[in-house]
């Protein structure tokens, strides 16, 4: 019988690590997929207004979780 808690026990633990690292590849897999299939943004406003530079969206996607 203690064996059979074992066996349980560890049948347990490597499901929750396969979760686990399920996870983790959606999470690096999604926003690379989403950066591929973006539409391209409106042109480039005219004078000195804010401008979406490639500088600015590196810093985007670093704030992003």
């Amino acid at each position: 019988m203690a064996e059979q808690k074992a066996v349980t026990r560890r049948s347990f633990f490597a499901g929750l690590g396969l979760v686990a690292a399920a996870g983790a590849a959606v999470k690096i897999a999604v926003p690379v997929a989403t950066v591929a299939s973006a539409p391209p943004g409106p042109a480039e406003p005219e004078g000195d207004s804010y401008r979406l530079t490639e500088h600015v969206k590196k810093y985007y996607r670093t704030t992003t979780i």
